[in-house]
């Protein structure tokens, strides 16, 4: 064989590899994609015990030999009052009533944050997609995660009711260090079942979703409590499921 023939052989047989690869990764994000979905359609009406966020929360805290997560009992969504669940919406997504899970207008106003500051610096991320990272992912800031995140979302808006992403939302967001769900965040800091939140109180916590552990420290900056009083002027204002 002649030395053009043997490499254009080897050029073949190493674009064979590649096609062979290629098509095994497509297979492996398949399953992959197939098992989240998979998972999806479960909590549609099962409770997740633990979220992703969960998990890495409780091994980092292990790590630093420290106490583990906070006892998080569900809460079905006719026990969670009205104005915790409109005072999250009002601060953390207003439209979540009539979007189908992006929020274009945010997503453009944080894309253009973004580029100020050349980072990642704010997502304009719904409810819905909050849940969808979550459930499944970490809090690393890529485009691929991104991109996991926006996969996720469409299959939450596709499967669940809204009342369904609010109920888990409400019961699996991060309150502190160790701190997840409205039932443990309402003892931890009120010392009362989340039923008996008032109104204020049920502010003060939708205000401390953006930073939870750093504002577990700082629950009297003036910065939180003007989240606060906003947060509590607008809840009236938005819609809630049903």
């Amino acid at each position: 064989m002649s030395l053009n023939g043997a490499l254009l052989a080897g050029r073949k047989g190493f674009g064979a590899w590649i096609w062979l690869g290629m098509k095994w990764i497509l297979l492996l994000v398949f399953l992959w994609e197939t098992f989240i979905f998979a998972q999806v359609l479960w909590w549609r009406t099962h409770n997740p015990d633990q979220t992703s966020f969960m998990r890495a929360r409780a091994a980092s805290l292990q790590s630093q030999r420290r106490p583990p997560l906070f006892p998080h009992p569900w809460v079905p969504y006719q026990g969670i009052p009205n104005t915790l669940k409109q005072a999250v919406v009002a601060a953390e997504d207003s439209h979540f009533m009539t979007h189908h899970g992006f929020d274009w207008e945010g997503i453009r106003q944080a894309y253009q944050r973004d580029l100020k500051h050349h980072r990642f610096v704010a997502g304009g991320s719904t409810l819905t997609q909050q849940l969808a990272k979550n459930l499944f992912l970490s809090e690393q800031r890529s485009l691929w995660r991104k991109g996991q995140e926006a996969l996720i979302t469409v299959m939450l808006e596709a499967t669940w009711s809204k009342r369904r992403i609010l109920e888990v939302y409400l019961n699996t967001i991060e309150w502190g260090e160790g701190l997840f769900g409205c039932a443990a965040a309402a003892q931890h800091y009120f010392h009362e079942p989340v039923r008996d939140l008032t109104p204020a109180q049920s502010a003060r916590l939708a205000s401390m979703i953006s930073r939870p552990r750093f504002y577990e420290g700082h629950g009297n900056s003036l910065r939180l409590q003007d989240k606060t009083d906003r947060i509590e002027n607008r809840r009236s204002q938005v819609a809630i499921p049903d």
